[in-house]
């Protein structure tokens, strides 16, 4: 592994890919994996998976942290709020960490671990604030003299399944409002991504959380499944394809889960959108993270009176972006997950162009750059415009009234999220009403997001929703308690 950059070397020196179960970090006896450097597709570290009797020890000793109690609702806040305030002392590292192992740029990678401290504090309020209600008993009849209220309990144990374009935010949107809520966290972090995931469970048990209430599981599938196996394990949050989510869920049976899944996001220009607003937000959220985000702009539907001003418009904003090494500074674009993805983003928009697709921006692969791609005159059967692309590319496609753009969009399987740009009021509550998303933005993009809203879809994009409050619910059940004077 290459050491010149102390952050990833000591990140990596701190958890030298072990695993950490029963509140110790151990070795692995499974499969070893090796975790590349995105840009330069180099060994960067290597991690240790566990066999099926370690993953059911790690199962074991949640359950026992669980059974012996979490600290106190204030407690947990005070935890996770040091938490917060450690990792802003230790930013630099994280950034530099997932610059290195998740390929993202300067920008990204602040974005992400800024948010994630706003996860942090979120899930410490929600854990001081975590209550149940009062039953009006009294209002039925013969009840007279009775009290009843409800209480809000942790499951026990949560199992984590997290994915390699959010390393850092999204594991906190899991772990974080588990915790709070009183959980046992089992955390399968990406394979491609575990460094970021080790420094945030590192922080969390620095800032006072007890260290076998985190378990970390490296490892592919199969790692899952034994989780799957154990009805100890209460509840699955995952976010990932719809294809691995479908089996995850039909495994769970009865047991309750969150699930984040695909998506072919779309945004709309109405012809009274203000584009000088509504374009560079479009150019955010098509391109940030190389475009791997579930809520990237895949599909710009502009109306046809303006089709050809946002074409043109977009071709010089896209042209101009820089992609490269993320850890130059001015890079805004940096390299997808791995070579394998970029070759088949890369085949896509060849196949595309082959079909009549036109190219206004973009170039030759490099490695696993795909420089940042701009197309139209898309077809519907065309790979990059029906299934999910999760790279830097963005197809504009026009249509001529609302409703249009309203049934092109709940024509995909998915339905994440949308925006929608218009000045014109009743659209925008039409396409609010209409769209078949779990979100709808108005005068925003699809990926406008903020930690503290309810943030999950609906169809083959799953159910369930992140952000604290909301996650806090779906990983507590409700008890009811009465009492007769």
């Amino acid at each position: 592994m290459e050491r010149h950059d102390p952050a990833v070397s000591d990140a990596a020196h701190e958890s030298d890919g072990r695993m950490h179960i029963a509140g110790e970090w151990v070795k692995g006896e499974g499969p070893e994996l090796t975790v590349l450097d995105k840009f330069r597709l180099q060994p960067l570290l290597r991690i240790q998976s566990p066999n099926e009797a370690q993953v059911r020890h790690a199962i074991e000793a949640a359950h026992a942290a669980y059974r012996r109690g979490a600290p106190g609702p204030y407690e947990r806040g005070e935890i996770l709020d040091r938490a917060a305030r450690l990792l802003e002392q230790r930013l630099d590292a994280f950034v530099r960490t997932m610059q290195r192992e998740a390929g993202f740029t300067q920008s990204d990678a602040t974005g992400e671990a800024r948010r994630c401290l706003q996860t942090l504090r979120l899930s410490a309020e929600e854990a001081r604030r975590l209550a149940g209600e009062m039953i009006p008993l009294e209002g039925a009849p013969g009840q007279a003299g009775r009290i009843g209220f409800t209480l809000r309990v942790p499951l026990g144990v949560v199992a984590a399944i997290t994915p390699f374009n959010s390393p850092l935010n999204t594991v906190a949107h899991k772990v974080a409002p588990a915790f709070a809520a009183g959980n046992a966290v089992i955390l399968k972090p990406s394979t491609q991504t575990p460094l970021t995931a080790a420094l945030l469970a590192r922080v969390l048990m620095e800032a006072g959380m007890p260290a076998d209430f985190i378990t970390i599981l490296h490892g592919s599938g199969q790692v899952v499944r034994w989780l799957q196996a154990d009805e100890r394990v209460r509840f699955f949050a995952f976010t990932g394809s719809t294809e691995v989510g479908r089996q995850i869920q039909q495994a769970a049976g009865l047991r309750r889960t969150q699930m984040e899944l695909g998506s072919i996001a779309c945004t709309i220009l109405c012809d009274d959108a203000n584009l000088d607003v509504a374009l560079p937000k479009v150019v955010n959220a098509g391109y940030r993270k190389a475009g791997q985000v579930c809520t990237s702009v895949q599909l710009l539907l502009a109306q046809r009176r303006i089709v050809s001003d946002v074409e043109q418009r977009m071709q010089q904003l896209v042209s101009q972006l820089r992609f490269g090494d993320p850890a130059d500074p001015q890079t805004f674009v940096g390299p997808v997950i791995s070579e394998e993805s970029a070759q088949r983003i890369s085949a896509w928009i060849e196949r595309a162009v082959q079909s009549g697709a036109r190219q206004l921006a973009g170039g030759a692969r490099q490695g696993a750059l795909i420089p940042p791609t701009l197309l139209t005159n898309v077809s519907d059967h065309m790979e990059i415009s029906c299934q999910e692309v999760f790279g830097p590319v963005v197809c504009i496609l026009p249509f001529d009234t609302l409703e249009e753009a309203i049934a092109r969009v709940n024509a995909t399987p998915y339905g994440l999220a949308s925006g929608i740009f218009t000045q014109r009021i009743g659209d925008a509550l039409m396409a609010a009403r209409q769209l078949e998303v779990g979100g709808v933005h108005i005068n925003e993009t699809s990926s406008s997001r903020v930690d503290l809203m309810p943030y999950g879809g609906t169809k083959d994009s799953g159910f369930g929703r992140e952000g604290p409050h909301y996650a806090v619910h779906e990983m507590t059940e409700e008890r009811v308690v009465t009492i007769t004077a």
